[in-house]
This record gives C-alpha cells, structure tokens and sequence, in this order.
C-alpha cells in the first residue's frame, strides 16, 4: 500500500457518486410520503390504528411470504419482544456475533439474560457455522434436550444471527446447528428487507425474524420494525406484548401481564407504505450503485467490494469494501480525510466483547472478527446516488 492509498479510495468514491457532500446512507423521498402523511393527519388517525398500518403491514407479508407480521416501534424493540416470546429467562445465554449492532446484546440484556459473543466469516460476514460447531461441540452438554454451558451451567437459550449489512448469513448451515443443539434462531434482519436466499426473504428461515425501518435503512418509517413469524403462537404472544398485554374489551382498561408500549403509529406506517411501494425501484438502484463501485475498484489490487454468491439476492443495503489485510492506519487516514471532505466513509460496528459494558461475557475465539475490523470500509450506498 502506498502513501495516499486514502485519497485514491476517496477519489474513486466521488467518481461513482458524482457528489460533494454524501452521507453513508440516506432515505430516498418524494411527493408520495407527504401524500400519505397528510392523509394520516387529515383523518386523524395518527396512533397505532389506521388504514396505513394495515397497508404497510400487508405489503411487508406480500414482500416477505411471512405467514405473521406484528409491526414495532424499532428494530430493537421487535429483538426484545422476539426474546420475550421464546420465554428467555434471567442468566440464560444468547449466542451472537461481535461484529453487529448494538440492538442485541441490548434487547439480550433486558431480559437480564447473558450475551455471548461468537465468530464471523468473510464469506459472508456473518456467523462462521463451522467454527460455531465445533465451539458448540466442546462447551455443550444435553441435558433434557436443552443446551448447556459446561463452563458456566448455564441454558443455551438461542442464537441471534446477523444478516450483515443487508448479505445473507449462511443461513441453512446455521439453522442446523441450532437444531441439532435445540437453540432457538433468531434472524436480525434489521439490514435486510428485499435480500433473499435462494428465493426464500431473509427473516423467515428462523423460529423469528426481526427487520428494522430507521431512517438509514432500505426503506424508511423514520422509526420502527416488525417481527416477522410462521408461528402462530408466538404472534400471538409478541402481538399482545407490544400493545402493553391489554385485554380485549371495548372500554376497559386491563392488563393481564407485563407488557410493552412497541406498536408502530399510523403515522410512521404512512411513510413506510409510501416507501414500499418503491422499494423495487431501490433495490434495482442500489444494485446498480454496487456494480459502478465493483467496476471502479476492480483495478486497485488491495481491496475489493463485497460481494455475495449467486444463490443470493441481496438488497445490497451497506456498500462495502474489504482490504485484503489488516491497515487500521490506512482506515484512520481515509475515514479522517473523507469525513473532513463531508464524504460519509465508517468503520465496521466495534466489536461488541471491546464495549465496555460487554466485555465480561462469555466468548469464543474471535479472531476472524478481530481482523475484519481492521479491513472494513462501508461508504456511500443510498439508492439515490
């Protein structure tokens, strides 16, 4: 690598976006969602009830082939209520990767139960299945059918996979694991909506999904999420737990449980049904945007744009280039520079077991995580540029 390696990464940036000033990624918006808002506010309809709430909803099953969507205030919430309806208990353990977001090792924490970190891959970025079994197969024990902790005697409860940056994990290898373990699969999806793998929308291989609908994602409701189910059941019960565990009467107040305020208001399903009626037009942009940036980059020999293999359908969410070794100098110098050019370039998440907060839970080897954090660049990917 050479000296001004950052500015020929910046200089290449600004030659696909064509733009002085880019955020890492921003909501795309026109007449459509003031539309729709004013239609929420002329109605007065702005709460949890309304048409749009109902539209959006549908469309997301349409999208999905989700037997079951209960819509969230936030990604993290639908994590939380996720965990809630798989009964997840104080002082059990929920495996994760280290390199995510925040969200689950927080919605893992407010059920007072353990968060423990465990390995990506490159191939992916997502959850290493084969490091994940063989770890699984040394600190594990049976008992009644549930998974132990011989370190810790503590219940294996469930695995929260991350479809990273809107790419598949290697979802069928990981849903084997957790059963042959007898964990539960969660699906962070947070990232994903429009990626599948082998036809099948990602979210819906686990026993739940989660997807999320910041102002950052693929579409946006400027705050909110939705738990994604085949189950029934667990509907049911994430249903009643995100409207406060109200009971059904037409006038009275009650409560048959502690619940939890996590519904999405109509005036938030407003903007995301105007969004989703686009997101074809978003994802067909954005797959273009990745093929200017791969045809850009292809002639610099250190790095390469992420890529996903051909069962995969991804919604392209987070642009990403990948070092061919750990430069955490070369990082700092481009992330300096094009920040200071008002040209959005960010690291990956920090790994979760660095945080302060997390760093006394249980881990394994996390090697390829640590490496990776050292070679990660996203850059600008919003659907517009």
């Amino acid at each position: 690598m050479k000296k001004n390696d950052e500015k020929v990464i910046y200089n290449l940036i600004c030659s696909v976006i064509k733009k002085k000033r880019a955020e890492l990624h921003e909501p795309n918006f026109n007449n459509l969602e003031s539309k729709y808002l004013k239609k929420a506010i002329k109605r007065k309809f702005v709460s949890r009830k309304g048409n749009f709430v109902d539209g959006f909803l549908k469309k997301i099953k349409l999208l999905t082939k989700s037997n079951y969507v209960i819509l969230t205030s936030s990604g993290t919430s639908a994590l939380h209520l996720a965990l809630l309806a798989i009964n997840l208990k104080e002082n059990e353990e929920v495996l994760m990767p280290s390199l995510n977001y925040i969200a689950s090792a927080n919605a893992t924490l407010y059920c007072s139960a353990i968060p423990h970190f465990v390995d990506v891959d490159e191939e992916s970025l997502g959850i290493d299945p084969r490091k994940l079994d063989n770890y699984l197969s040394k600190i594990c024990k049976l008992k009644k059918k549930q998974c132990y902790n011989k370190k810790t005697n503590r219940l294996i409860k469930a695995l929260i996979c991350l479809h990273t940056f809107g790419y598949p994990a290697k979802i069928l290898e990981i849903k084997k694991i957790c059963a042959k373990y007898n964990i539960k699969l969660i699906e962070d999806s947070a990232e994903a909506l429009g990626s599948f793998f082998n036809k099948k929308h990602l979210g819906t291989f686990g026993d739940i999904g989660i997807l999320s609908f910041n102002g950052n994602k693929i579409i946006t409701t400027g705050s909110g999420g939705a738990v994604l189910t085949n189950n029934l059941g667990l509907a049911k019960k994430i249903d009643h737990l995100s409207k406060i565990a109200k009971k059904a009467h037409p006038y009275k107040l009650d409560y048959n449980t502690l619940g939890y305020n996590y519904n999405m208001s109509n005036l938030n399903a407003a903007l995301g049904l105007a969004q989703i009626e686009k997101i074809n037009f978003f994802l067909n942009k954005k797959k273009k945007l990745h093929t200017r940036y791969s045809k850009k980059f292809q002639k610099i020999k250190f790095l390469k744009v992420f890529s996903d293999n051909k069962l995969n359908k991804s919604n392209n969410w987070l642009i990403t280039l990948i070092l061919d070794k750990s430069n955490k100098a070369l990082l700092k110098k481009l992330f300096d520079y094009s920040n200071s050019k008002n040209i959005s370039t960010r690291p990956v998440f920090k790994l979760l077991h660095k945080i302060n907060y997390l760093k006394k839970y249980p881990k394994m080897n996390l090697e390829n995580s640590i490496e990776l954090e050292g070679r990660i660049i996203t850059i600008p990917s919003s659907s517009f540029l």
